[in-house]
C-alpha cells in the first residue's frame, strides 16, 4: 500500500562546509517524506514541464510516477525491472532495463528498444543513463539485474552509444561495479559512481569531440554503504545517494554535507526545487536552491 506525504522534519544535516551549505540549502530546510510503502525504488527523473517525478520500482516492474497534487501512481507495468531514468533532448522517457538487458526510450507512449546488445552478445543489465548535449547515450551495465541469465559480456563496462550511426563502445573497462554516472556542466568532465568493492567516485575528462573519457582519477570516497545514483548541478556540486541518505560534494571533492534520512538512499534527483531521494521503500524530498 503506497501512502501519502507522512512525515514533514526538520533535515538532519551533518554540515562540513557551512559557506556552501547555505548556498545550496535555506534557512530551516526540512525532509518531507512523500510516500512510503514501496519495495527497492531508484531512477528519479524530473520532467519539469508536467511537474511529476517519474521513478522506478525494480522488484515490482513497475514505473512510478509523483506529483504533489496526487502522490504516486503506476506510470507503467511491466516495466522490465527498469533501474535508471532520463530524458533524451526532445524530452522523451529513457530508460535502462534490466530484464530486457537495454536501453529503451518511450515516444508517444511507445516504448523502442535503442540498444541490447555488444558485438552480438546480450548486455549484462544496464543500470543508469545519462544523454549528452550531441545526442549520444551513455550508460553503465553492471551485473545486478542479470537475474537467471548467465553473463556473456566481458566486463562491467560504461558505454557509449550514438544513436546515428549505431555504434556502440565501451569508454570505461576498469570498474567493478559501474553505477550512477553524470557529466559536469559544460562536459568536460563525467562522473561515474563504482558501487562494488571501492565504493567511490571516479571523475574523467571528455575529449573534445566529445566520444571518448581519459583520466578516472578518485573524485570522493562513500563513507557508509555505496554511491548508487549521481547527480550534478549548475554549479558543478556532485549529489550521491549513501548509506547515510544523500551527500553533496564540491566541485573539488569535498564534503559539503550529508543529509540523514531513516533509510538509505539508492538514487538522486534534482529538479522542481526540489533534491529528490528514493530511499528503498521510501521517496524523499527537501528544498534546494540549485538545479541541474
Amino acid at each position: 500500500m503506497l501512502l501519502p506525504v507522512l512525515a514533514l522534519f526538520a533535515a538532519d544535516f551533518d554540515i562540513k562546509d557551512e559557506k556552501a551549505f547555505k548556498k545550496l540549502f535555506a534557512p530551516g530546510a526540512k525532509v518531507e517524506k512523500l510516500a512510503t510503502g514501496m519495495q527497492f525504488i531508484e531512477g528519479p527523473v524530473w520532467v519539469d514541464k508536467e511537474k511529476k517525478l517519474i521513478f522506478s520500482d525494480i522488484p515490482a516492474n513497475e514505473l512510478k510516477v509523483w506529483t504533489r497534487a496526487e502522490g504516486v501512481k503506476t506510470f507503467r507495468k511491466p516495466s522490465n525491472n527498469t533501474n535508471g531514468n532520463t530524458l533524451d533532448r526532445a524530452g522523451n522517457l529513457v530508460s535502462a532495463e534490466h530484464a530486457a538487458h537495454r536501453i529503451s526510450r518511450t515516444v508517444n507512449g511507445q516504448v523502442e528498444s535503442l540498444v541490447e546488445r555488444f558485438e552480438g552478445k546480450d548486455l549484462n543489465s544496464p543500470n543508469d543513463v545519462v544523454v549528452k548535449s550531441d545526442g549520444s547515450f551513455w550508460f553503465t551495465d553492471p551485473d545486478y539485474g542479470l537475474g537467471g541469465r548467465k553473463k556473456v559480456q566481458a566486463g562491467n563496462f560504461v558505454y557509449r552509444y550514438d544513436a546515428k550511426s549505431k555504434e556502440l563502445v565501451p569508454v570505461i573497462k576498469d570498474f567493478d561495479k559501474p553505477n550512477g554516472l553524470c557529466f559536469a556542466p559544460g562536459e568536460k568532465k563525467l562522473y561515474v559512481a563504482d558501487s562494488g568493492g571501492p565504493k567511490h567516485i571516479r571523475v574523467f575528462n571528455v575529449s573534445p569531440d566529445g566520444k571518448s573519457v581519459s583520466g578516472g582519477e578518485l573524485f570522493a570516497k562513500i563513507d557508509k554503504g555505496g554511491p548508487d545514483g549521481i547527480r550534478c548541478d549548475k554549479a558543478g556540486n556532485v549529489w550521491s545517494s549513501t548509506g547515510h541518505g544523500a551527500q553533496v560534494f564540491a566541485p573539488d571533492g569535498h564534503l559539503i554535507a550529508t543529509i540523514n534520512l531513516p533509510e538509505a538512499g539508492a538514487n538522486v534527483e534534482i529538479g522542481g526545487g526540489m533534491l529528490f531521494v528514493t530511499a528503498r521503500t521510501s521517496l524523499y524530498a527537501v528544498p534546494v536552491k540549485t538545479r541541474r
